[in-house]
């Protein structure tokens, strides 16, 4: 059993990353890091972790054996270049860096220190992306020639309520906005989801983007990427839609189509279905986000030194740079600018 320290005590940790590693009988979450003692307590207290610091010389002493980083994306690079001093194999969410830049570096420090840095995309672990992933190796709908991968939300919504129930702009929102926006949060899954599938190299990419809420990112992005096998991929993603509604909708749907059939997942309609020449085949229907399988992996990793289902961080560089590359471009070709 491998002792695991984990850096960041936001949303995410709470209902994904720290329930995650508990469920995995290989790892024991023995201590956690977060520069706000507020956060820090709360989760050390609601998940009974033994060891909490805001300290992360103390936090890196305290006996763990590696890192899963799940800090906002501007602490990545600091977190990464610490456990690389103290000689920590990591895990890190993503976007691995804010820029091509820092991922370089982060590759390199932990390169030179002989440890496995990986990119943790939890989608390709859902059952479901597994099993797209299954039945293109078998060519179940021919060779595949379009994606489109779609996520359309509010992000929570443009406003939250303070502790004296006055309307203000919501927090979370607004930082993934200013972190880069759709695209390179939320958007970065769907890159790699294309990467992960199709096994093809993207040789070519462009952004377009729409600005509903007054932020340089724009809130509503389209990615269009062309892969070396011939297949192209769109990816459209928002923050915008249904922000300000009362009643909120959503959509998130995966399409391949194939030369022979199409594979389609609709989250909200929990459907899962391939039609092809041979009829129409319902499978079972899993939510996109697999954290646990990420953890069960990772730990494998631990022990084997290598993964053929985790992203490398240098897979996670090209999802990061695509991304950003692409939410610039559309930036810099906005009307009126």
């Amino acid at each position: 059993m491998k002792k695991i320290g984990l850096m960041g005590c936001g949303a995410v940790a709470n209902y994904g990353h720290i329930p995650a590693i508990l469920n995995v009988k290989e790892l024991k979450l023995h201590a956690i890091f977060d520069p706000f003692e507020k956060n820090l307590l709360a989760m050390q207290k609601k998940y009974g972790i033994p060891n909490a610091f805001t300290d992360p010389e103390k936090f890196f002493k305290s006996g763990i054996e590696a890192v899963s980083i799940t800090s906002p994306a501007p602490c990545h690079r600091q977190n990464v270049l610490d456990a690389a001093r103290y000689k920590m194999p990591v895990i890190c969410e993503k976007p691995l860096a804010m820029d091509r830049k820092e991922s370089m570096e982060m590759i390199r420090v932990m390169k030179k220190a002989k440890l496995p840095l990986y990119t943790g995309f939890c989608y390709r672990f859902s059952p479901c992306a597994l099993k797209i992933r299954e039945l293109l190796k078998k060519k179940a709908i021919g060779d595949v020639r379009s994606l489109r991968l779609i996520y359309n939300w509010d992000c929570h919504g443009k406003y939250e309520l303070d502790g004296k129930g006055k309307r203000i702009i919501q927090k979370r929102r607004e930082d993934r906005m200013l972190e880069g926006g759709p695209m390179v949060d939320c958007g970065t899954h769907q890159i790699d989801l294309a990467m992960f599938w199709l096994n093809s190299e993207i040789v070519s990419y462009h952004g377009y983007g729409a600005w509903v809420d007054k932020y340089e990112a724009p809130d509503h992005v389209w990615l269009h990427m062309d892969h070396a096998n011939g297949a192209h991929t769109m990816v459209e993603i928002s923050y915008s839609y249904h922000f300000t509604s009362k009643h909120k909708s959503k959509e998130f749907v995966y399409e391949l189509i194939g030369t022979d059939g199409v594979i389609r997942y609709d989250r909200e309609a929990e459907s899962f279905i391939m039609r092809n020449s041979n009829g129409t085949f319902k499978f079972e229907f899993h939510h996109e986000k697999n954290f646990e399988g990420v953890y069960k992996e990772w730990a494998k990793s631990l022990h084997t030194g290598k993964s053929e289902l985790l992203t490398t961080a240098e897979a996670g560089m090209k999802v990061t740079d695509i991304a950003r590359e692409a939410t610039n471009e559309a930036i810099r070709n906005r009307k009126g600018n």
